[in-house]
């Protein structure tokens, strides 16, 4: 009997890809990753002050948590991040949504918004400083500034993808304004706003290190200037390492917490 089973093609167009090769490939990348590393700094290829190699830099992640008492630095710098998220969060997902279904509020804080999205963040740290002295409000101020425009967008188009048909229904059947916002337009983007939440969690923590070196003494980002000072490499790239890791930590929460959220999105094989 000829097996017609076809075979499965590597570059399919929007394929799926099966847990053990996910799980291979996943494995597989960071292995490369690591052997090149290894290799370049074994080898000499690289500058060993430059580039320490990842023996040192784990070596130097063991003392910083053991010895340094590092982990009271991560802790302040999570409590940061996801204090200025929420801020961020709180401000953003009623006004995104706002924005989204009416267009008379559109028309008002669209080009507010707009124009302050393309403002870099770190540019607003002297005047921070002058505002808010050197506290930890500058520090959150530049967190918030750093998301809450981007998602104020991303909310709002997720809002306007809601299809019509679900608020066209609820108005025939009499629903006024605030039960087809709270009841219909929300219920429907929310899948999308978390996924808009998870990806601007994730620019957070690359804004993170530049808000800790503002008059900082602790967290992550005061750690690795102060190694900078003395050009401890490898510390500083412990601490690349651990936001690195507590960022792929927050976003694989964000990740279960959408999957718990919305099991009926998830596709069936």
């Amino acid at each position: 009997m000829t097996n017609n089973k076809p075979k499965p093609d590597f570059f399919a167009v929007r394929g799926s890809v099966g847990h053990l090769q996910s799980t291979i490939s996943a494995i597989g990348i960071w292995a490369v990753f690591f052997g090149v590393w290894v290799l370049a700094t074994s080898s000499g290829w690289v500058n060993d002050l430059l580039v320490p190699s990842p023996q040192k830099v784990l070596a130097a992640t063991y003392d910083l948590f053991i010895n340094r008492g590092f982990t009271s630095d991560v802790l302040i710098s999570i409590w940061r991040v996801f204090i200025s998220f929420a801020i961020a969060c709180a401000v953003a997902i009623p006004l995104g949504v706002a924005m989204g279904t009416f267009a008379s509020i559109e028309a008002i804080f669209a080009p507010f918004v707009s124009a302050w999205r393309y403002l870099p963040a770190p540019s607003f740290i002297p005047i921070l400083l002058m505002w808010f002295g050197t506290g930890e409000a500058p520090k959150l101020a530049l967190l918030v500034i750093g998301v809450i425009f981007f998602l104020i967008t991303l909310v709002m188009d997720h809002t306007k993808n809601v299809r019509k048909e679900l608020i066209e229904t609820a108005l025939t059947l009499g629903a006024n304004r605030y039960v087809v916002v709270l009841k219909v337009v929300f219920p429907a983007a929310l899948p999308d706003i978390v996924t808009a939440m998870r990806q601007m969690l994730a620019m957070g923590w690359t804004y993170l290190v530049i808000a800790e070196i503002v008059a900082s003494t602790t967290g992550i980002g005061a750690m690795m200037m102060r190694a900078r000072r003395f050009l401890k490499t490898d510390e500083i790239l412990a601490g690349i390492v651990v936001i690195g890791i507590l960022g792929l930590l927050t976003d694989v929460m964000f990740r279960m917490l959408h999957r718990r959220l919305f099991p009926y999105l998830e596709v069936k094989n």
